[in-house]
């Protein structure tokens, strides 16, 4: 199984995700009508004829899955992308939890923004809110932006996706090498958490960004 726009769209990557739900204390997952109130709500905050940007730290950035306009590097202050969210399925199972990324309070992020021209903006982000917001891991949020390369210092707003503290699977607390641990033999139907950083990586540094923190868990994975 992959991450695609079709699995999207077809309700395979959902129905994926609910074959998990019951199989771990700590998977809890939101039901359908929450999900709808909360994809409503954010679509109530934003203007009807307005284009809604999606900033990305993770694999967004190299398989975003979904149709946009434009995309530009961006940074957001006040949030650092981190390792803190265990996995029990995707890219990990209840025999190789894995590690997944999110946003953390504190710091900042270098990502990259996604244009949704207005029209699409229900349905591409209603895929978007399958892939990211099912699980209960993740809240969504209106940051600031700042564009880098041809706009920088532009600032504009848009949507993200931050850890949710109260989520029993979230790592508070994790040194380097136990992060590494987790991702060396985190794997599931998804593919590997190896597979994931280093994608994360390689995407990054093709925008000409350098992660320090993921660069040292990079460094301290076992070879494979």
């Amino acid at each position: 199984m992959k991450i695609t726009r079709e699995t999207l769209i077809n309700g395979s990557m959902l129905a994926l995700q609910r074959r998990h739900a019951d199989k771990h204390p700590d998977m809890h997952w939101r039901t359908e009508s929450e999900m709808a109130e909360g994809l409503e709500q954010v679509l109530g905050q934003h203007g009807e004829n307005e284009d809604l940007w999606v900033f990305g730290y993770g694999s967004l950035i190299w398989n975003p899955a979904f149709d946009y306009a434009e995309s530009r590097c961006a940074l957001l202050r006040g949030w650092h992308r981190r390792f803190c969210l265990k996995l029990y399925a995707g890219r990990g199972t209840l025999e190789t939890p894995g590690l997944m990324l999110a946003l953390d309070r504190g710091g900042a992020c270098r990502g990259v923004a996604f244009r949704i021209a207005a029209a699409n903006v229900r349905q591409e982000l209603g895929l978007l809110w399958q892939r990211e917001m099912f699980g209960g891991s993740y809240n969504a949020r209106w940051v600031s932006l700042e564009s880098a390369g041809n706009w920088r210092g532009e600032k504009f707003r848009a949507l993200t996706f931050v850890i949710n503290h109260t989520h029993p699977r979230y790592m508070a607390e994790l040194s380097v090498e136990q992060t590494a641990a987790l991702i060396a033999t985190g794997c599931g139907e998804l593919g590997s958490c190896r597979e994931y950083l280093e994608n994360t990586v390689a995407h990054l540094l093709e925008l000409g960004v350098r992660d320090t923190n993921l660069s040292r868990i990079a460094a301290a994975l076992p070879k494979p």
